[in-house]
């Protein structure tokens, strides 16, 4: 390999670091050492030209560079999962029709690009996707109006009659703008943002699961503004009306008008949300279903 060539491990050990936001835990969610995340970074940004994170006495943050280096990155991962596990996935031909119901969130964020996989895997299945309410997603699955759901699993209180995968863990961290005063702190606490402006996002439950964890250290957020919009949320943000904290999954490194959000961790223990799959307890799946099934769980590595 010549000192210009890119490698496959190179492109994971920076996509593990631009998901942890430390070096030190990418390099324990890919089990090698600190030194070799360090490495593999540096030498992308010697190849490439540009700096990829900006180095933060917490850990490190995307550049706008990094942000679109990591959507290539994601790409030709995921391109060589799909086609290291085609043997698998095509070992016979299957047709039919998968009902599945999804979220906001999830339709939004998590399964456009997982749907255009599963397409090229299953050209044959045809997928009958719903917009629903987590609620109306498990009764649907529940009564067999749907083969499976995909919702924000930590949102829910009870799942009886359910069973479920989940396939993706995504941290919550604080967003807020360029100038916000609290980018001065070395750490920031749930009671330090509860003295700023709050954004409440109402999508997908927002409102209920934060508050959730708001009191639970009896805090209460100063609500400014609450919306369903994601992209009024981050206009809002970006321009210094407030803060709000969400998963990384929902990230976005600038808003609509070009302005940047910062991201920051937060010292308490915000759980992460979850997002999964649903089906319904002993339920004997169709062949197209068990295979939207069984792809999901695998390409999440769950």
């Amino acid at each position: 390999m010549t000192k210009h060539d890119v490698s496959m491990r190179q492109l994971r050990y920076f996509v593990a670091a631009a998901e942890t936001g430390q070096f030190s835990q990418a390099a324990s969610k890919v089990h090698v050492s600190q030194s070799a995340i360090t490495a593999a970074v540096m030498q992308l940004e010697e190849r490439l030209g540009v700096k990829l994170f900006e180095r933060m006495p917490y850990g490190v943050s995307l550049t706008a560079e990094g942000n679109k280096f990591l959507q290539h990155a994601s790409h030709i991962l995921d391109t060589l999962q799909d086609a290291l596990s085609e043997p698998f996935f095509l070992s016979h031909a299957i047709s039919g029709v998968v009902r599945v119901g999804a979220s906001y969130t999830v339709l939004g964020y998590f399964l456009p690009n997982l749907l255009a996989r599963f397409k090229r895997n299953y050209p044959d299945v045809e997928i009958d996707l719903i917009d629903m309410e987590r609620s109306s997603i498990e009764a649907a699955v529940t009564s067999g109006e749907l083969d499976v759901g995909l919702t924000v699993i930590s949102n829910a209180s009870d799942l009886g009659g359910l069973e479920h995968s989940v396939l993706i863990r995504s941290r919550r961290q604080l967003w807020l703008a360029s100038a916000h005063p609290l980018l001065q702190s070395a750490s920031i606490t749930l009671k330090d943002v509860a003295g700023h402006a709050y954004i409440m996002p109402t999508v997908d439950e927002g409102e209920t699961s934060a508050l959730r964890y708001w009191h639970s250290q009896d805090l209460e957020p100063q609500v400014a503004f609450r919306t369903s919009s994601m992209e009024s949320l981050r206009g809002l943000v970006a321009h210094g009306f407030g803060v709000t904290i969400l998963s990384d999954m929902l990230y976005r490194a600038w808003s609509l008008e070009g302005k940047k959000i910062e991201i920051r961790p937060l010292t308490d223990a915000v759980p992460p949300m979850e997002l999964g799959l649903l089906w319904r307890e002993g339920a004997s799946l169709n062949e197209a279903a068990s295979a939207f099934q069984q792809f999901l769980i695998h390409a999440c590595g769950s």
